[in-house]
C-alpha cells in the first residue's frame, strides 16, 4: 500500500475485491480486446478482408495486456483509446491494421461501460437477495415477539418485532424490482461510428445496408446482451447512467432505513448489532458499544444518493452528438457509487446476520407502557361489568393523565392498574386488570401478517435465486 498518496476509502476500507475487480483497469481493457475480437469477427464474417489468421492472433493476446507500451504511447498521443490499439497492435503484428477497423473510440468506451455497470449490477443483485434472505430469518424468528410500536418515536400500539423487520425488507423487495427491471433492459452501444450515424461502416461495406443493420445484432448477442440501442449519437444516452445510479440510491434508502432503526432500538438496548470479542466502542468510554455498522450503512447511503446528482447534471449537459464533459465525472461517480453501494450491501448482510435481540428489556418497556394501549379493551370489560360508557371514558382518561404524571413527574413506575383498580366505578379488580395485559392481544394481525408477506412475497424470490444464496460479508474495518 502507498502511503505517500492519497487512496479511496472506497477500496481500503469498505467495497468488496469482487466489486473492486469489476472496477478495475484489467476488467476495463480486457473487454476493450474483447470488443475488437467481436468487431474483427463481425467484419470477417460479414464480407471484409479479415482474416481468421488475424482474429485467431488478437484472442492469443487478449488478457496479457502491455500496460507499459500503451502507457508510454497515451504520454506521447494523448488519447487512451488509440493508445491502446498501438499496444494491441505490438503484440499483433499481423492484425494491427484491422484492430478497431471502423469504430470510435465510443466503441470500446462506451460499451464497455454498459458490461461493466450490468457486471456490477448483478454482484449488487446477488447481494441484495442475500440480504433480503437474512431479514426474512430474522422476521420469521421473532414473528410473534411483541414490541412496543412508535410512530413520531412516541409509544404507540404493539406490533413484533418480526413485523417490523418485514417493513425494511419490504423496501428492499422494491429495490429488487426496479433493479431487475434495469437489469434486463441494458443494452449496448453497439457499432455507431462518430456521430451515430455508422457513416464509416456504411463506407467499409460499400453502401450495403444489410450488412450494417446486421452489425449490432451480431455485437449484442456475442458479447451476452439482448440487443444495442436503436438510435444514439456518439454514445449511449447518459440517462442510462441515471437509471443505474437511481437503484443503487433507492438500495441505498432502504438501508438507512433499517440502519437508523437499528441505531435508535440500540440506544434502547432492544437490538444490538454484532460487537466483537475485541472491539473498543469508544476511545474514552470503555463501556460503549457504539451501532458503528449502522452508521457506515448510513454514511455511506448518503454518499450514494447525494451521486445521483451527477448523472442527472450529466445527462442535460451533453450538447448534440455528444460532449466531453461526462468523462471525468463518470470515471469518478459510477464506479464509486457502485463501491460505496457494495460496502453498504456487505454492511446489511453483516448486521442481519448478527443482530441481537433482548426480549426481557423489550418485554419490559413494552409493559410499562401497554396499561396505556389497553384502555379500550379495560373500558370494554367495564362495560360489560355494568359500567357506562360516557363516564367510563372520562375516568380512565383522568386517571391515565395522573399515571402520566407519576410517571414523567414523580419518576414512579407506571400504576394505571392501581388507580383503575381502585375506582369504583370500573367494576374490576387488579387480577382482572393484570390478566388483560397480555401483549399478544394487542398485536393484532403482526404474526399473520408476516407469515403471509414471507411465503408469499419473499420465499419466491428466495425459490427463484436459491443458487445465488449463501454469501456471506467480511467487514474490513
Amino acid at each position: 500500500m502507498s502511503t505517500d498518496r492519497y487512496s479511496s476509502p472506497l477500496s481500503e476500507r469498505y467495497a468488496s475485491k469482487e466489486m473492486q475487480y469489476i472496477f478495475s483497469q484489467d476488467m476495463k481493457f480486457r473487454t476493450w480486446r474483447r470488443l475488437w475480437i467481436a468487431l474483427a469477427e463481425i467484419e470477417h464474417e460479414l464480407g471484409l478482408n479479415i482474416t481468421q489468421e488475424q482474429i485467431d492472433e488478437l484472442k492469443a493476446h487478449k488478457d496479457d495486456i502491455n500496460y507499459e507500451v500503451a502507457i508510454a504511447r497515451e504520454k506521447e498521443v494523448r488519447h487512451d483509446v488509440m493508445s491502446h490499439v498501438y499496444a494491441y497492435g505490438q503484440q499483433c503484428p499481423k492484425a494491427k491494421g484491422i484492430i478497431h477497423l471502423g469504430a470510435t473510440s465510443c466503441y470500446v468506451g462506451d460499451n464497455t461501460d454498459i458490461i461493466v455497470m450490468t457486471e456490477a449490477l448483478k454482484l449488487v443483485r446477488k447481494k441484495l437477495v442475500n440480504v433480503i434472505a437474512e431479514l426474512s430469518k430474522f422476521a420469521d424468528k421473532y414473528k410473534a415477539q411483541a414490541t412496543l410500536g412508535f410512530t413520531h418515536f412516541q409509544p404507540a400500539q404493539p406490533t413484533t418485532v418480526g413485523k417490523r423487520a418485514c417493513l425494511w425488507l419490504q423496501d428492499f423487495t422494491i429495490d429488487l424490482e426496479d433493479l431487475d427491471y434495469v437489469l434486463d433492459n441494458m443494452k449496448l452501444l453497439g457499432s455507431k461510428g462518430t456521430t451515430g450515424t455508422q457513416a464509416s461502416f456504411l463506407e467499409l461495406f460499400d453502401g450495403d445496408l444489410t450488412k450494417v443493420d446486421k452489425l449490432d445484432p451480431m455485437l449484442a448477442e456475442k458479447m451476452g446482451f439482448k440487443g444495442c440501442m436503436a438510435v444514439s449519437g456518439q454514445t449511449y444516452s447518459r440517462k442510462i447512467d441515471m437509471k443505474v445510479i437511481n437503484v443503487l440510491a433507492g438500495i441505498c434508502s432502504s438501508a438507512t432505513k433499517m440502519a437508523q432503526d437499528i441505531r435508535l432500538l440500540q440506544h434502547l438496548k432492544e437490538v444490538e448489532e454484532p460487537f466483537e470479542k475485541s472491539q473498543i466502542g469508544s476511545s474514552a468510554m470503555a463501556y460503549k458499544r457504539n451501532p458503528m455498522r449502522s452508521e457506515r450503512i448510513c454514511s455511506l447511503s448518503r454518499y450514494v444518493l447525494v451521486d445521483t446528482l451527477n448523472p442527472a447534471i450529466t445527462e442535460v449537459s451533453q450538447w448534440f452528438e455528444r460532449t466531453l464533459d461526462d468523462s471525468a465525472n463518470k470515471r469518478l461517480s459510477i464506479p464509486e457509487g457502485f463501491l460505496a453501494t457494495d460496502g453498504v450491501l456487505d454492511l446489511c448482510l453483516n448486521v442481519v446476520d448478527g443482530l441481537v435481540v433482548y426480549p426481557k428489556v423489550i418485554e419490559k418497556r413494552l409493559m410499562s407502557e401497554l396499561p396505556f394501549m389497553a384502555t379500550e379493551n379495560i373500558m370494554m370489560d367495564a362495560v360489560k361489568a355494568g359500567g357506562d360508557r360516557q363516564e367510563l371514558h372520562e375516568r380512565i382518561r383522568e386517571l391515565s393523565m395522573e399515571a402520566g404524571r407519576n410517571v414523567k413527574v414523580e419518576g414512579k413506575e407506571n400504576n394505571l392498574l392501581e388507580l383503575i383498580a381502585a375506582d369504583p366505578a370500573f367494576h374490576l379488580s387488579l387480577d382482572d386488570l393484570k390478566a388483560a395485559m397480555d401483549p399478544n392481544k394487542y398485536v393484532g394481525c403482526s404474526v399473520h401478517q408476516v407469515e403471509k408477506f414471507l411465503s408469499e412475497v419473499v420465499q419466491p424470490i428466495l425459490d427463484a435465486n436459491k443458487d445465488d444464496l449463501g454469501v456471506k460479508a467480511e467487514i474490513n474495518v
